[in-house]
């Protein structure tokens, strides 16, 4: 939500923009020992772009019915989609930056925007070659799995334009672990029904945002300090399996807790979370055990918690 200098909300923009460039430039990454995420070739770098615009100039469209100022919406959507083309680097955030910087150099009385996008994950198909299999660089399939985001925000200064907000994330990420949680030990009153479990199944949906101490570490890859989202969630990934935990927010706590680490370029992490456990019909009776379940009944339980490089300081936790 974006507010003028006298504190009233205004802004008005275009959504769903969406944009399938082909051939930006490719991107590496340095590699890490929860992932074998090194990059990615950008053949199909797609977006669903979400651009909004606020200025004082733009009250009297409102109040007055006077369109003088405004750029059309339609207007953003082929600024946005031409700019793509132009655009010569290889991160989701890098795209936004270079989106942003060139609408407030073309419009000047624009004093501000928020630009967000979801990536639209395209992977690779396997295809046969002679006696082996290798990955096409022809043919993808679309991803309707977790995706990575990034939203931007920036304000016009007599000083310039400078970034004023920015967070990356990696959304919409669903994992269930058969066995190795537990949640016991919680308040027990006159309300309490929910029994005690020293390994359940836990299924979460999570999403995952971060923070750099430097912007432009996220807009410019050549810098050598990307963090790409597919290694934050493959990091999620090596935690979950790796560890016995209490509890989802102790889960989120270790995960943030490797991410800060491997990452120092980061600045702060933010986790929700959804619990969204499986309902038990047959019990198994062991660890490998056939067991069944169904779908839980709402309503459902959720975390939120973020973590900035203060909470490193506090010594390593147990694994």
């Amino acid at each position: 939500m974006m507010k003028l200098r006298s504190g009233r909300t205004l802004y008005y923009g275009k959504g769903d923009v969406l944009s399938y460039r082909t051939y930006a430039a490719p991107l590496s990454v340095k590699a890490i020992p929860e992932s074998l995420y090194t990059g990615d070739t950008n053949i199909i770098f797609a977006h669903n772009i979400m651009f909004s615009v606020s200025s004082e100039v733009l009250l009297t469209s409102f109040t007055q019915g006077d369109n003088t100022q405004v750029v059309a919406t339609d207007s953003m959507k082929n600024f946005i989609l031409r700019q793509t083309a132009n655009y010569d680097g290889s991160t989701t955030e890098g795209l936004l930056a270079y989106i942003s910087e060139r609408f407030l150099e073309w419009y000047p009385h624009i004093e501000a925007i928020e630009i967000s996008a979801d990536r639209m994950p395209f992977g690779s198909v396997s295809v046969t070659e002679g006696s082996g299999w290798r990955d096409s660089q022809l043919v993808f399939r679309r991803s309707h799995n977790e995706h990575a985001c990034a939203r931007l925000k920036w304000m016009r200064s007599d000083a310039g334009i400078a970034l004023s907000e920015h967070e990356c994330a990696m959304k919409e990420i669903q994992l269930i672990k058969v066995s190795g949680s537990s949640f016991y030990g919680f308040v027990r009153d006159e309300y309490t029904t929910l029994p005690e479990s020293y390994d359940r199944p836990l299924f979460i949906f999570l999403d995952v945002c971060w923070t750099y101490s430097e912007a432009e570490d996220a807009f410019d890859h050549k810098r050598d300090r990307y963090v790409p989202s597919e290694q934050v969630r493959d990091i999620a990934h090596t935690v979950f399996h790796s560890s016995n935990t209490p509890s989802i927010q102790n889960l989120i706590y270790r995960i943030g807790h490797r991410v800060l680490s491997s990452f120092p370029q980061l600045s702060e992490i933010r986790f929700e979370s959804n619990n969204r456990t499986w309902e038990t019909i047959v019990e198994p009776a062991g660890p490998v055990s056939a067991g069944v379940y169904t779908e839980p009944r709402p309503p459902y339980g959720f975390q939120g918690f973020t973590m900035t490089r203060e909470d490193l300081n506090e010594g390593r936790i147990d694994e």
